[in-house]
C-alpha cells in the first residue's frame, strides 16, 4: 500500500515593496476645481471617481491620510466635495507652495505618523506631484504615486512626469491596485465588506461583476 503524505502549505513571505495598511501614509494634493479645469490627461469624471475610491480605501484600512490644497480661497477653490466627504472632520492644509514638501506643516504631519512609505496622488502630476515625490525620495522615504488619481495638463505632461518619478525611484500604482494590495487576502473579514462596497461603487466593470455574481449566484470573493 502506498501512503501519500501531503505537506502543509506554508505562506511565503510577501515582497517588501508591497504596501500594507500599517506601513505608509497617504498624501492627497490639490484635488480642486481650478486644478481640474486644466487637467487633460484624464477624464475629470473618472479622475474624481478614482481619487474618491482611493480615499475611501485608505479610510477603510485606517491609513493616515493628509489632505492639502493650494490657494483655496484666492484661486483654486475647495477640495472636491466628494473627497472632503470621506474625511469630513479634516481641514486640508492650504499652501502657497507648489511643492507640498516645502510646506513645513505638511512634512511635520507626515513625519508624526512614523511611516517610512508615502503614497501620493496630485493635480497636476508634473508640478504638485513631482515636487513632493522627488523631495521625499531624497529624504530616504519609499514613495508610491497613484497615476490614475492624478492628472496633468496634457497626456504628455502626465506621462513624462510619471517617467521622471519612476527614474528617480518612485513606484507607480493605480487606485484599485492600491486597495486590493492592502486587502491581499479575501479571508480578511474585517475589511471585506468595505472593500467590495468601494469596488461596487467606484470599480467600474469589476464592481459591476461583484454585483452580478452576488445577485445571480450568491457568490463572494474567496468563497
Amino acid at each position: 500500500m502506498l501512503t501519500f503524505l501531503v505537506s502543509p502549505a506554508f505562506a511565503a513571505k510577501p515582497g517588501k515593496d508591497l504596501l500594507t495598511p500599517d506601513d505608509h501614509a497617504l498624501l492627497l494634493i490639490d484635488h480642486q476645481p481650478q486644478m481640474a479645469f486644466a487637467t487633460a490627461s484624464h477624464d475629470i469624471v473618472e479622475l474624481r471617481n478614482n481619487v474618491t475610491g482611493l480615499a475611501k480605501a485608505a479610510r477603510a484600512f485606517k491609513v493616515p491620510t493628509i489632505l492639502t490644497t493650494v490657494a483655496k480661497k484666492s484661486f483654486s477653490g475647495p477640495l472636491f466635495p466628494e473627497l472632503q466627504a470621506v474625511f469630513p472632520k479634516q481641514t486640508p492644509i492650504d499652501r502657497t507652495t507648489m511643492n507640498t514638501w516645502e510646506d513645513d506643516r505638511v512634512v511635520k504631519k507626515f513625519k508624526t505618523t512614523g511611516k517610512k512609505k508615502l503614497v501620493i496622488a496630485a493635480l497636476w502630476t508634473e508640478v504638485c506631484g513631482v515636487g513632493p515625490v522627488l523631495s521625499a525620495l531624497d529624504e530616504g522615504y519609499d514613495v508610491y504615486f497613484v497615476t490614475d488619481a492624478s492628472g496633468g495638463v496634457s497626456k504628455e505632461a502626465h506621462d513624462m512626469a510619471v517617467q521622471r518619478m519612476i527614474q528617480a525611484g518612485a513606484q507607480p500604482i493605480t487606485w484599485l491596485q492600491y486597495m486590493l494590495e492592502l486587502q491581499r487576502d479575501w479571508s480578511r473579514g474585517s475589511t471585506y465588506k468595505a472593500v467590495t462596497d468601494i469596488a461596487k461603487e467606484h470599480g467600474g466593470g469589476y464592481g459591476l461583476g461583484i454585483i452580478y455574481a452576488k445577485a445571480m449566484f450568491g457568490a463572494e470573493e474567496g468563497h
